[in-house]
């Protein structure tokens, strides 16, 4: 059983809307939120979906899986203090519906709306090799060191960086142990799904993500969106 938990808790200050988080911005009479929602029900190897959501969003959210006919939708999950937390807590839904310690869980963002299918069963298929995985794209800008954004402080070598996005998978059981094992103080400073995966030693697997997989994170990244949407209906 593969579960796909879509982190849906937060409230995105970068886009600078007071109080109106940005997944549920509508785009083409949409909200951004299901863009990743339908792909993610229409991809063949996911079978069931939880979304992270906020208490004062969650009727409406549960709603919109009715509307939009999402199926597989079967659960939410509260939102922590920190986007960690909220995998955590995310995980434990899954976990009770979990029948087997060979089940999978995808996370991806919400705001990932052009994430395509075909990335999804990419990551999906890739856990038939490793404990856990995450697609990236090259690093095109050098890259510098800086501890004080004042001088440079050391040189990186581009070609031996890469830019992780999300859908990232592991194994449920095994990715579920090592978030309730870490404390919370720990757990709060993870940034990345990944990253705490590397730090419990899991074989993470890397393959290619997408140009196109932004996170839409800023005003500018949600005008990038609008045009995109607007050059597909076209």
């Amino acid at each position: 059983m593969n579960y796909a938990i879509i982190l849906s808790g937060g409230i995105g200050t970068r886009m600078n809307i007071e109080d109106f988080p940005k997944q549920y911005l509508e785009v083409d009479d949409k909200p951004i939120l299901l863009y990743t929602v339908e792909t993610t029900q229409c991809t063949p190897e996911i079978d069931k979906i939880i979304i992270v959501v906020a208490e004062e969003w969650r009727e409406r959210v549960i709603s919109w899986m009715d509307e939009y006919h999402i199926t597989k939708f079967i659960d939410v999950a509260n939102p922590g203090e920190t986007r960690q937390e909220s995998i955590l807590n995310g995980l434990e839904v899954c976990a009770s519906y979990s029948k087997s310690d060979d089940d999978n869980v995808i996370i991806m963002d919400g705001v990932r709306a052009l994430m395509s299918s075909q990335l999804i069963s990419n990551c999906v298929k890739q856990l038939d090799e490793h404990e856990g995985c995450m697609p990236v794209i090259p690093v095109n800008d050098t890259i510098y060191q800086s501890n004080d954004c004042k001088k440079i402080d050391n040189l990186l070598d581009r070609s031996v960086l890469w830019a992780g996005q999300n859908p990232e998978g592991y194994n449920l059981k095994r990715y579920l142990e090592i978030n309730r094992d870490m404390p919370k103080e720990k757990l709060a400073l993870i940034r990345g799904s990944s990253e705490i995966g590397f730090y419990y030693g899991m074989d993470i697997g890397l393959f290619p993500g997408e140009d196109t997989n932004f996170k839409i994170t800023t005003p500018a990244d949600l005008s990038r969106f609008k045009t995109i949407i607007a050059l597909r209906k076209k």
